[in-house]
């Protein structure tokens, strides 16, 4: 049993704080499963492993006048996001929730500056002024957390008082901050390398130098000791589209913007009526695409059983998986044939690891991964195969005990392919879609994003981020059901990145988040979720397109083709 004691957060009184998507987290800061319930300004977590843990919480994290870098500057937010805690022992009194919040970021800071090999930034950086802020800020915060509270305008809770509670979220604050700069400046850093060609001959002639090995020219590098792959090529960027919706600002829109397309093949759509497959919405897009466009077709996911995709006379055979084998096989073997003259890509399955709609075992989630890689790659020997994780931090692993963690079933697939090769995957995707009132789809904020890519690489398999996305409007928090008839759950608070979302907003999120996938060597492309927004809200994320229902281009296109041009000419898009 761990504790933490809270004082004023979101500016609610801390005896009425609410641990929105709280849970334990363990090891690697893989979530792991526990009771957290709260009583006057305590959090109590009650683990239900032998193992220290950590706590994750989503706060809005406010940023100091002073960390803006300008006298009188107002306070602007970092946004409402989720943070975690340390692994922390077992301690009979509580720890001050703040300071450990606090404590992980400075360690985080420090983790990831040796990752990047940014230990020869200037003190006079910015950034790193910042960073000390947050340093200094924290050691005040130790030392005033057992001090007294006489003339505070709140009395002590927990034995902490709460000028500790208020140094320690400056802390907190100033690191998140910090944390996001030095990914921006680790960004432009690889970005630069990477357009110019210049990363990959060294990564090249470095493994010549290591070993009598010689990759053939253009094939991915994986350089002893570094960690990930080094691809050769530029990043692509592309958007998926609705077989729904076809109209010609649409298609304006793709010719302006992208260097492929994503055709979705949802089951729901492909196969609404079991036996009878519905393919006129989709033909008419890649048809499109191939002769008018020119743009590659990345097709899928073949098999998603998320709520919106699986047709619901799929759900007959759910406890009866080799029934539901027979299904799955057929039907991706049906659209691999229909259009492997027309799809260079085939993202083969999604989401299998978060397992919630179909309670399979690990073992027959492993058997029907294998089965839909071999079967593409059967009969369609030409394609690129990638297999794509969904919720990719995990939170779902502290709900659901039959699920396997993103990372752990990324490695297996990918053992699984390097004994056999049948079973090999050419990339690992990751959708990553934040700000939306549905599990794993919490903001989180740069650092932690780009540390999430840099977990993956070290796959050394080239790593697609096939769904990138964000809203234009603030999302409102609604009870996530699994299923139609499923007992509903507690609302998901979506949050948000530095300001409620809008347009604005989501565009510069754009910006930011795809710069910094862009500049990673092992990144090969990125492609936006949603091409419009749906009237209906569509399958992915309501007002999470490019365009507008009406079909009116939104402020994150045109910083799309602002990066994409900027991509071309080698430049770094966030530059003055």
């Amino acid at each position: 049993m761990i504790s933490f004691v809270v004082f004023d957060a979101d500016g609610v009184d801390g005896r009425n704080f609410p641990p929105r998507h709280a849970y334990l987290v363990g090891p690697d800061d893989t979530p792991v499963q526990g009771d957290i319930v709260f009583r006057s300004g305590v959090v109590d977590a009650a683990k239900a492993v032998h193992t220290t843990v950590g706590l994750a919480v989503q706060l809005v994290v406010g940023r100091p006048a002073e960390a803006n870098g300008a006298a009188g500057a107002k306070n602007t937010g970092l946004g409402l996001l989720s943070v975690q805690t340390c692994l922390l022992p077992d301690h009979v009194q509580p720890y001050l929730l703040t300071i450990e919040l606090a404590r992980h970021r400075i360690m985080f800071f420090l983790n990831k500056l040796e990752d990047w090999g940014l230990f020869d930034l200037s003190a006079d950086n910015a950034v790193m002024q910042q960073f000390e802020q947050a340093r200094a800020s924290f050691t005040e915060a130790l030392v005033a957390q057992r001090g007294s509270s006489e003339g505070e305008s709140e009395p002590a809770r927990g034995g902490y008082c709460p000028r500790a509670d208020n140094l320690a979220t400056k802390a907190l604050s100033l690191a998140i901050a910090s944390g996001e700069g030095l990914a921006l400046i680790n960004a432009e850093k690889q970005y630069k390398l990477r357009v110019s060609g210049k990363g990959y001959k060294e990564a090249y002639a470095h493994l010549q130098r290591l070993t009598p090995e010689t990759p053939p020219p253009g094939a991915p590098v994986v350089v002893p000791g570094v960690g990930h792959c080094v691809l050769a090529e530029a990043p692509q960027i592309g958007c998926a589209v609705s077989p729904g919706q076809f109209t010609e600002a649409q298609q304006r829109a793709i010719v302006a913007s992208c260097d492929f397309i994503t055709m979705p093949m949802r089951w729901i759509d492909m196969e609404p009526t079991e036996g009878k497959l519905s393919t006129t919405a989709t033909d008419r897009w890649i048809e499109w695409a191939i002769r008018t466009a020119k743009l590659p077709v990345v097709g899928g996911p073949l098999v998603d059983f998320r709520p919106q995709c699986a047709p619901d006379w799929l759900f007959i055979w759910e406890n009866d998986y080799e029934t539901l084998r027979d299904l799955v096989y057929e039907h991706v073997r049906a659209l691999v044939v229909r259009y492997r003259r027309t799809v260079t890509r085939w993202t083969v399955a999604s989401g299998l690891n978060v397992n919630t709609n179909f309670k399979i075992s690990f073992e027959q989630i492993i058997d029907l991964t294998k089965m839909c890689i071999e079967l593409v790659r059967r009969e369609h020997p030409a394609a690129k195969i990638q297999l794509e994780v969904t919720q990719p931090w995990g939170e779902y692993l502290a709900m659901n005990r039959r699920s396997i963690a993103p990372y752990v079933y990324a490695e297996t697939v990918v053992q699984t392919g390097a004994a056999r090769p049948s079973s090999q995957v050419d990339a690992i995707a990751l959708r990553v879609q934040m700000g939306n009132a549905e599990p794993g789809t919490a903001t989180r904020d740069l650092m932690a994003f780009s540390a999430m890519l840099d977990r993956f690489g070290s796959l050394e398999k080239p790593i697609v981020v096939s769904a990138l996305g964000a809203p234009s409007v603030p999302m409102i928090p609604k009870p996530y059901r699994s299923r139609a008839g499923a007992e509903p759950t507690d609302p998901y608070e979506p949050g948000y990145w530095r300001q409620p979302w809008s347009e604005a907003q989501q565009a510069e999120w754009l910006a930011q988040t795809m710069c910094i996938a862009l500049s990673k060597p092992y990144v090969q492309s990125v492609c936006w979720h949603d091409l419009s927004d749906h009237p209906a809200g569509g399958p992915e994320m309501a007002n999470g397109g490019l365009l507008a229902a009406n079909g009116a281009p939104k402020q994150a296109l045109a910083r799309l083709l602002q990066v994409r041009k900027a991509l071309k000419e080698g430049r770094w898009p966030l530059g003055a």
